[in-house]
Formats: structure tokens, C-alpha cells, sequence
């Protein structure tokens, strides 16, 4: 110790400032704009093109064809490193990141996200139950 008043007057100055850290648990962090965090898929959007499967660097994406014209995406966010190159190649916008970081799991299978097209809802199925002559003539009418 060279000089202990100089220590003291260190800590009376550290005391009088504003933490330099943050209460992270207690308190949540803003993430910046254009963050690259968890990555979500929209079924909806898809066209199939599999492009973001192509550019993935660790083949964390799997795009398979339910249906017509309908696609679900199983993301391992396991392999993701959040490089962003799937959301730039979507041509469709179908691949967003999200501010979301907080991804820290127990199993390693709880990362494997599956992103299905959801199904009909009930009004549809009420159409299906209608004889199909009184909806084509409610077709050609409308």
C-alpha cells in the first residue's frame, strides 16, 4: 500500500457513481435494433424455394413440403450461430431473428423448433359441410 488515503478517496467516488453493471435477472436488457437472436419461421410466407436451407452454414434448417403449397420448418437452434444468412436469402421474408437470447435449455432436443402451418379453423370445416351444389351456386352468384 503506497498510500492509503488515495484508496479511501477511491471509494468514496465509486460509492457517489452509478453502478457500471445492471441488475441483468431482475432487470431486462433492450436489445439494439436488427439484433440477431432466436430465429422464427413464418409458414405462411414460405414458397418452398429451401434457399435458407442452401445458404445455412451448419445445416440448421430443414424445410419439408406438407401440403399444397404448404411448408413446415424445423430450426435446431442447437447449430444455429445466428449468422443472419437464412433471413437475407428468404426472398419471401419467411425468416425473421428476434430480439429474444434467452435460449439456454437442460436437453438438447428442446432447441429442435418445429414451425407448421396451422390448421383450418372451424369455419372451414363448416363449409366443408354444406352439399357441394349450394356452394358452387353461392360461388357463381357472389
Amino acid at each position: 500500500m503506497k498510500r492509503p488515503g488515495r484508496m479511501i478517496s477511491e471509494v468514496l467516488r465509486s460509492v457517489l457513481r452509478k453502478p457500471a453493471t445492471v441488475l441483468y435477472p431482475r432487470v431486462k436488457v433492450k436489445m439494439p435494433d436488427r439484433f440477431r437472436g432466436k430465429l422464427i419461421f413464418h409458414p405462411d410466407k414460405c414458397v418452398g424455394c429451401r434457399l435458407c436451407m442452401r445458404d445455412c452454414p451448419t445445416d440448421a434448417i430443414q424445410i419439408r413440403k406438407v401440403g399444397d403449397k404448404q411448408f413446415e420448418a424445423e430450426i435446431d437452434m442447437a447449430r444455429c450461430i445466428c449468422c443472419g444468412q437464412c433471413v437475407d436469402s428468404c426472398l419471401k421474408k419467411a425468416l425473421e431473428m428476434t430480439a429474444e437470447f434467452e435460449l439456454a435449455q437442460l436437453k438438447r432436443e428442446t432447441l429442435k423448433l418445429t414451425y407448421s402451418v396451422e390448421p383450418k379453423g372451424a369455419g372451414a370445416k363448416a363449409s366443408d359441410d354444406k352439399p357441394e351444389s349450394d356452394s358452387g351456386g353461392e360461388a357463381a352468384e357472389g
